[in-house]
């Protein structure tokens, strides 16, 4: 079996195009698994996963969580909140002595951009990043272009136009990797405002016209407004920002091609997208949820064979 070319995942800019279809190649082995009456296989038996949440999350550690026991794996669930973090333990102290009851490998969560790297290089287990703060989330990225794969056939050659509050999001940080990689353009929507300045050099188009940038693409990956991280108004009202950035099923009928419609989750509805939107035939969302649990299995079946 061919291998991972890293022992972490850190982010999608550390990782080989190579590396992504071997991650597709092993989730679509692992979707069959968990479409049967009996969801588990025993692969990971002997494996110890910790997952670290250091800020609040739903879907991604349940997803991750559900992803582990599918594999049979141990779970360790810790939340820094109710954690001796919350009395000023650093994070290394933290997770090494999570690593002395014997854990093989860490997911974890963390507000500051780059805590799983800085951790990889201080701890022998292996690191899962699941978000640090708005830099990477890579197993979003990985379980979107694999649902792009699923709906369209391929990744490359597509046009995705990622809409909303780019400056804020650690999903379309990894998603312009990881499309990237796979031969995919690129295109952002957002105001100016939450535009970042460093963009150009990611070899991104930006169209401030909603309208314009869904003509162009062929799917649209709408981001919510990630209201806990605006310490500034970026645009004059949330009601504004509907009007010019919401996706409504008037818009979505208007265009002259059927698109695919993504959302990372958890979903303003009214906002950045409606109930009817949402719930279309177009929207493959569900799938998406569905699908990050057997790219989460892969992603951590692949790490632990290299432990």
């Amino acid at each position: 079996m061919s291998a991972l070319s890293v022992n972490h995942l850190l982010g999608i800019k550390y990782i080989t195009e190579k590396d992504i279809q071997l991650i597709f190649e092993t989730a679509d082995h692992f979707k069959e698994v968990i479409n049967r009456p009996i969801k588990k296989v025993p692969s990971l038996r002997d494996i110890t996963i910790a997952n670290l949440f250091f800020e609040n999350s739903t879907r991604t550690r349940l997803s991750f969580e559900l992803a582990e026991k599918r594999l049979s794996a141990d779970v360790i669930n810790f939340s820094a909140s109710q954690s001796s973090v919350a009395k000023g333990e650093t994070l290394v102290d933290t997770v090494n002595n999570i690593l002395s009851m014997k854990v093989d490998m860490v997911v974890m969560r963390h507000p500051n951009p780059g805590a799983g790297v800085f951790l990889s290089q201080h701890v022998k287990a292996s690191i899962v990043n699941a978000g640090d703060g708005a830099h990477e989330h890579p197993t979003q990225a990985l379980l979107d272009s694999y649902s792009i794969r699923e709906r369209l056939g391929d990744v490359a050659g597509k046009k995705v136009v990622i809409v909303g509050d780019i400056l804020h999001s650690r999903v379309a940080l990894s998603n312009i990797f990881a499309l990237h990689k796979q031969g995919a353009e690129v295109m952002l929507c957002a105001p100016q405002t939450l535009i970042p300045k460093y963009i150009h050099k990611l070899n991104v188009k930006v169209e401030s016209n909603l309208r314009k940038a869904l003509n162009w693409c062929d799917v649209a990956n709408m981001l919510r407004i990630q209201n806990e991280r605006l310490d500034i108004s970026y645009f004059p009202s949330t009601r504004e920002y509907v009007q010019q950035y919401g996706l409504t099923k008037e818009l979505l009928d208007s265009l002259d091609k059927e698109i695919v419609i993504m959302h990372p989750g958890p979903i303003n509805r009214g906002v950045e997208i409606t109930s009817e939107v949402a719930d279309s035939s177009q929207s493959i969302i569900l799938q998406q949820v569905e699908n990050g649990v057997a790219i989460r299995m892969a992603v951590i079946y692949l790490l632990a064979s290299k432990i």
